[in-house]
């Protein structure tokens, strides 16, 4: 299915500022649709023969639908547009005319003209139509919540008329919290409650206000509640500034172990503000599961904290060994194994700065390869360079890989290239700098590693599966087993040593550089 973008796009003479409005419009009518118990479909027009074409749909969720099926991307002309070019020619809601049908429904038509502001505040030219469609087969009496959320719901269809709805959106914020069905407060010119829904009057009563919202001062009642003078003082203001027109940022308020978000909305039909519209809900628990996963977080990223520094404990220890034991094989060894300890605790020291179990890899594989020219033995001064990225790895695969890439970069830099005493003659003025190169990228699901020397290349009688020292058999035992992956090791086709890895990406990781999730 298109896009509204698509759509108008593809259909439309629409204006790049113009498809943002309605975008906009898309975005936040849902609280239009539940208040007036009714389906909502943009329709745009597609030539100057009162043709239109609807590109979004929206269904209420305290009422059944008037549609079953979906609305988008159909287009509509002749007599059953002739509501849609009333409010387009016109620029006026049109609320006239007979129930119709579809199928078995009975249904009543509504349509509203959408405008956009012009920069100096006026209003400007119809450019589409929202159907305001009803599904008349439950009809009967309504109840004083159903005729406050008709008013309102009037208020805000005259204020998309105007071209004043919806309000600019803060930044951070989301359409979908609170919505009408979480609690509803309607407020007058002066700012006192003239309605509450009953969700929204056990929402106050969860902060302690245990008396009917009707006739309050919602503002100075914020301030009254709220635990946090600072809060409260900033809920109260949003109140406020909704009723002079504006459209403030959610708030919180809490009290008394509770917690409520509020959003306020201008009334403001025709321009004239009239009082505004509270929408309020209880995110208590939501809140305690955030502070339960915070507190949780906190703690693994203290048990990271200290693996990394028991680790490098471990290290320090075998360095100190290393120091007393007078074999050169023995002090060598253990040398290895503070460079492979270390190696490890770099990953959790990453993971235990990051907020959940996945590090970007990049710093890392930067890190490991520095430290690899600096320790390694030998008389070759070795250049490191990377190409590509990583991105970001889960905990259980870069801890894995950075053991694996530690012991390819300081076999790279201590074996592939001759020392001084080796070199049967001397090198040529214009030979290449010695240089390993690490290359990543990601392709269908796998991540593809290299690590490249400009060297001497394998000797003739290695053996690729069984050859090596202890470092390669566990590069081989981590990249097969821990990593369920591949690696080949060969010379490269322009000399030196190539080891090729390919790792699979475990299930639900994200690649940051792309935005999309990994493999299902």
């Amino acid at each position: 299915m298109s896009t509204l973008r698509d759509l108008a796009e593809e259909h439309t003479a629409l204006r790049p500022a113009d498809i943002d409005h309605l975008h906009r419009i898309a975005g936040d009518w849902q609280l239009l649709s539940d208040l007036s118990f009714a389906d909502l479909l943009l329709w745009v027009p597609v030539d100057g023969e009162g043709t239109y074409l609807c590109v979004a749909q929206v269904r209420p969720t305290t009422a059944p639908t008037a549609y079953l099926d979906d609305q988008v991307g159909r287009i509509v002309g002749g007599a059953e547009v002739a509501h849609l070019e009333v409010a387009h020619r016109q620029g006026r809601i049109w609320r006239e005319g007979d129930p119709v049908w579809y199928g078995d429904v009975p249904a009543r038509h509504e349509a509203i003209p959408v405008r956009l502001r012009t920069g100096d505040g006026e209003a400007g030219e119809v450019i589409a139509v929202v159907g305001r469609d009803t599904n008349l087969s439950t009809a009967r009496t309504p109840s004083q919540l159903e005729l406050n959320y008709l008013t309102t719901a009037d208020d805000l269809a005259q204020m998309i008329a105007d071209g004043t709805f919806p309000p600019p959106r803060h930044p951070g914020e989301t359409t979908s919290a609170p919505r009408v069905g979480d609690g509803l407060v309607r407020l007058d010119a002066n700012g006192k409650v003239t309605y509450a829904s009953p969700n929204a009057q056990s929402a106050y009563r969860r902060l302690g206000y245990a008396s009917h919202l009707v006739g309050e001062d919602l503002a100075k009642l914020h301030r009254r509640l709220a635990d946090d003078p600072l809060e409260g003082t900033d809920a109260g203001n949003a109140v406020l500034a909704a009723l002079r027109g504006e459209a403030p940022p959610r708030r919180e308020i809490d009290a008394r172990g509770a917690t409520m978000l509020t959003r306020a909305l201008p009334l403001m039909p025709a321009g004239v503000p009239i009082g505004a519209l509270v929408l309020v809900r209880d995110i208590t628990e939501v809140r305690r599961r955030d502070r339960a996963l915070i507190t949780k977080d906190a703690t693994i990223r203290e048990i990271h904290h200290r693996v990394k520094n028991n680790l490098q404990t471990v290290a320090a220890l075998l360095r100190l060994q290393a120091r007393r034991v007078a074999m050169p094989e023995a002090r060598v060894a253990l040398e290895e194994s503070v460079r492979r300890v270390a190696s490890i605790a770099l990953v959790h020291e990453t993971l235990s700065l990051s907020s959940d179990e996945a590090v970007e890899f990049d710093g890392i594989v930067d890190r490991v390869a520095s430290a690899a020219t600096e320790v390694a033995v030998t008389e070759v001064s070795v250049g490191m360079r990377r190409c590509g990225t990583f991105g970001v790895l889960p905990a259980e695969i870069a801890t894995s890989l950075v053991m694996v890439l530690n012991e390819l970069l300081l076999n790279a830099v201590e074996h592939g290239f001759p020392s001084a005493g080796e070199d049967a003659e001397p090198a040529p003025a214009d030979a290449p700098r010695p240089e390993v190169v690490v290359s990543a990228h990601r392709a269908r699901k796998q991540l593809h590693v290299s690590v490249t020397d400009n060297g001497r290349g394998l000797p003739e009688q290695f053996d690729a599966e069984r050859g090596g020292n202890l470092g390669l058999q566990i590069v081989r035992a981590l990249v097969t087993g821990e990593l369920r992956g591949t690696i080949d090791l060969r010379n490269g086709a322009d000399g030196g040593t190539e080891a090729v890895i390919v790792v699979p990406l475990a299930r639900g990781t994200t690649d940051r550089l792309t935005g999309r999730a990994g493999p299902p």
